[in-house]
């Protein structure tokens, strides 16, 4: 909201660095965590925005402007704008992966393994005693 009420941010707060605190803390904690962002956000975001968003696009452009354009919202969407480009290229290889297998379950699979591994290096980084927060760029 800062960038559209034409503001510069102090600092950007990145996703991450929100969910540090359950990162590691427990076993139940940081299972829950993958289950979400493993499980139910690939589920919903890909279900979004390629299976809804890419799709009907595709009726008035071509694909690989559907693919472009489906990525940034995508990317938009995660509200971290210093995250877009990494974001941004993720979106693509997911929209080019649903394009040319016409199969939601690749870019839900992929994006799944995805987030998982986000979870699970941050997590086994963290208990390996490593700052994420520094190595995040964010201390």
């Amino acid at each position: 909201m800062t960038y559209l009420n034409g503001e510069t941010p102090e600092r950007e707060t990145d996703s991450l660095i929100l969910l540090l605190p359950l990162i590691g803390s427990s076993t139940t904690s940081t299972a829950l965590l993958v289950g979400i962002t493993g499980v139910l956000a690939p589920l919903l975001e890909e279900t979004v925005f390629r299976g809804f968003l890419m799709a009907s696009l595709t009726k008035w452009f071509p694909t690989p402007v559907c693919v472009l354009v489906s990525a940034g919202v995508f990317a938009l969407a995660h509200l971290t704008p210093g995250q877009f480009p990494q974001l941004f290229i993720l979106g693509v290889a997911l929209g080019f992966s649903y394009a040319q297998t016409r199969n939601l379950l690749t870019p839900i699979t992929i994006h799944a393994f995805w987030n998982s591994g986000v979870i699970l290096l941050l997590t086994i980084l963290q208990l390996q005693g490593y700052d994420i927060k520094e190595l995040l760029g964010a201390s």
